[in-house]
């Protein structure tokens, strides 16, 4: 085997539960730290003087803009978490790299380090990450006063959040901004092409996280140890409300965590030296990248003809047949994410796979950008215990936008490069579905979400489509009756659109 194959040689996970006794309110550095700490160990003493690199995920904090930073780090917050996650680990000529936001950063960064292993640019990397989220909010419902700011000096390369990809001024506009109102969208716009009931729909959201729930309440780096059932989580009541149709809380990413993950990358030869054991080594046997268009651009907005590509891409580089892989981590902040692969490879909702390694994002836990790190680190756990087997991690940022997908397994493997420009260039092929900001006249409905506003009160963002202007339309409506009568509203029912300042305003034709 080539020197420069790169190989995972170790992994960290840490999770601190408000309610254990071991609980120390660690601040995120701390939780990063640790688990880099923990993946070096297990790879000898000498594994963290060889480290060429490191890149730090980037924290729901360092997401937004500076100003609206306070609201997400009421105690304050490093003004270079990268650099102090470095000077916590005492690493002096590092380069250090803190990622772009969303959830795919994780997966595309094993494959820059992969690549730069194999290129013999470096030897070894890290890649990090951490969220203390849920002891920032207890502490303030509490009505503690914590000090978590920090300085450092590391040099630190910083390209920025990298999240123009999710900027669409017209979804904006009407109030479609945030995961929890554009997700929902994708998720009715799949329901209404499948014709099912929301009865039903509910139903099958139920039955596709059940299993994910059983699998985060034996995992020990879980948030959220604790089996669900179907009925459970498809049932709406005070404890699993509504967030925004077709979604309860039950299946929406879960935020309030305080979790970290690492996980070191290094050269085979490098690993040899260090005498690292062959069982301990996993390797990544293919990987793909690709960035989805715009939402309101795309052809079918109940699914991402980019995710697809990436998956398929990972699979044809891979060269095995589907049926192989005994270990899947699916992306799970929201179901339309899983639907969206399982109704594309025909697999069932629920079997004997489940599509978690970790548990998913509603139970294990969606730690910011870094979930999937997580997800990476509990499938190497897995096939270190299942020599020979394969698992596929799918990794997805923004509105189903950017995806990011490896293949793992500790057989060993050559490096092979990713195809992420020749994906690229087909998502760009494809031909966009105009946008009519100012729209009039009739539309067929093809999605919508009701967002609960109030004790008594929702608000409609609905999508429609005009077959006679060849273009798709967002409009707002507060009407009770509109609402009551779009609850009810097939694919393609008529809209009555009508351009109105800020919002373009909707009603039934």
């Amino acid at each position: 085997m080539n020197p420069n194959t790169p190989v995972i040689v170790g992994v960290g996970q840490i999770v601190e539960r408000l309610n254990a006794a071991d609980y120390e309110g660690l601040t995120a550095v701390e939780l990063a730290s640790r688990a880099v700490e923990r993946a070096l160990a297990q790879c000898g003493t000498a594994a963290a003087s060889t480290i060429n690199a490191m890149t730090v995920i980037r924290t729901f904090p360092d997401s937004v803009p500076k100003e609206i930073q306070p609201l997400l780090a009421p105690f304050g917050w490093p003004d270079n978490f990268a650099g102090c996650v470095a000077d916590r680990l005492g690493f002096s000529d590092v380069s250090v790299s803190h990622s772009g936001a969303c959830g795919y950063e994780p997966q595309k960064w094993v494959g820059i380090y992969g690549q730069q292993i194999a290129d013999g640019t470096i030897k070894a990397a890290v890649i990090c990450g951490a969220e203390a989220i849920a002891t920032m909010r207890k502490a303030k419902a509490d009505g503690l006063t914590l000090d978590w700011w920090q300085s450092s000096d590391y040099p630190v390369i910083d390209g920025g959040m990298d999240t123009d990809f999710m900027t669409e001024s017209e979804l904006i506009r009407h109030k479609a901004q945030v995961p929890t109102s554009v997700y929902p969208l994708l998720e009715q716009a799949r329901r209404l092409q499948l014709d099912l009931s929301s009865e039903a729909y509910a139903r099958e959201m139920g039955e596709l996280f059940a299993p994910f729930s059983e699998v985060a309440a034996v995992n020990p780096y879980s948030m959220s140890p604790k089996v669900l059932t179907a009925d459970e989580i498809a049932t709406v009541s005070d404890r699993n409300r509504i967030v925004a149709d077709p979604h309860p809380k039950a299946v929406v990413a879960r935020d309030w965590v305080n979790q970290g993950a690492a996980v070191v990358l290094m050269s085979s030869g490098l690993a040899d030296e260090l005498g690292v054991s062959m069982r301990q080594r996993v390797y990544l046997h293919a990987h793909a990248d690709v960035l989805e268009k715009p939402v309101l651009e795309r052809t079918h907005l109940g699914s991402s003809d980019a995710m697809i590509l990436a998956y398929r891409a990972a699979l044809e580089i891979w060269g095995h047949p589907l049926s192989e892989l005994k270990y899947w981590d699916i992306y799970s902040c929201f179901p339309i994410a899983v639907f969206n692969v399982i109704d594309h490879f025909d697999l069932p909702i629920s079997g004997p796979i489940p599509y978690t390694v970790t548990g998913g994002l509603p139970f294990f836990g969606g730690p910011g950008n870094n979930y999937s790190l997580h997800a990476i680190a509990s499938m190497v756990d897995k096939l270190r215990d299942d020599s020979g087997a394969y698992g596929i991690v799918g990794a997805n940022g923004g509105f189903l936008s950017k995806h990011a997908v490896g293949i793992y397994s500790t057989a060993p493997s050559e490096w092979h490069p990713s195809h992420d420009a020749s994906l690229q260039a087909q998502v760009n092929a494809l031909e966009p579905v105009s946008v009519n900001t100012s729209p009039q006249g009739v539309y067929g409905l093809e999605t919508y979400t009701i967002i609960p506003t109030g004790a008594e009160s929702s608000m409609a963002i609905v999508v429609g489509f005009s077959e006679e202007q060849n273009a798709r339309a967002v409009a707002i409506s507060i009407d009770p009756e509109f609402i009551a009568w779009i609850r009810a509203a097939k694919l393609g029912a008529g809209l009555l659109y009508q351009t109105a300042q800020p919002f373009n305003t909707v009603s039934k034709a």
